[in-house]
């Protein structure tokens, strides 16, 4: 099973991926991350992109596209694919369909997360994680059972990302509406769109992805 979620940033989209890694053994297609990897081990597709970036340049969709080609010609048989923030383009969709097509793959959910903006706002400037573990926290909804202190490893550091705060999150809602939310109309004509609640509880999120799955 090929999977796409969708959401703007902070939607939760990572979360629910690692879940389905950890529950269905489907491997999370991230293009930022692939592209880091690709770079750091050297690969024909990494120096292209290594050159592209040392030079200034945006990474462009062929490279990108060779890049998820080349992961998807080294999962498992039989492993689904979840894609983690691609594509990004109506260009970039028309080229997934291409990169499956060769691979006798296809996709069978699009699945959005739909969220409140002030809210995901609020849920993502308060947010903060243990230096050590990773454990996260929010300043309203999660604080450690003891202050500063982590629950998991005990650790007393804790760091925030510098983007997380209200400018950079509404920028980045501002051009996921403007560039990304356009290729839903592509895949909802196809009956591929599944919208989930991405406010909910992660547990019932999770539930809601499970539950569209398995109806398949």
């Amino acid at each position: 099973m090929n999977i796409i979620l969708l959401g703007p940033p902070g939607a939760g989209k990572g979360t629910q991926a690692n879940r389905l890694v950890e529950e269905r053994g489907m491997v999370q297609l991230s293009t930022g991350d692939m592209l880091r990897a690709a770079v750091k081990a050297g690969t024909p597709v990494g120096l292209k992109a290594k050159a592209i970036m040392e030079s200034g340049g945006l990474v462009s969709d062929a490279v990108v596209s060779e890049l998820i080609g080349d992961k998807l010609d080294s999962l498992p048989p039989g492993a689904g694919a979840i894609f983690d923030g691609y594509p990004r383009t109506a260009a970039q969709a028309e080229s997934l369909d291409a990169i499956l097509a060769d691979r006798g793959r296809r996709l069978n959910h699009v699945i959005e997360l739909v969220v409140d903006e002030d809210a995901l706002v609020d849920r993502i400037e308060g947010r903060f994680t243990c230096a050590k573990c990773g454990e996260g926290y929010h300043d309203r909804y999660k604080q450690p059972k003891v202050a500063g202190v982590c629950d998991v490893c005990g650790a007393t550091e804790f760091k925030r990302r510098p983007d997380d705060n209200a400018e950079t999150v509404r920028t980045r809602l501002a051009e996921y509406r403007a560039k990304t939310a356009p290729i839903l109309p592509i895949y909802e004509a196809r009956g591929l769109v599944s919208r989930v609640d991405g406010m909910a509880d992660i547990a019932q999120v999770s539930a809601a992805i499970e539950a569209i799955l398995d109806k398949a």
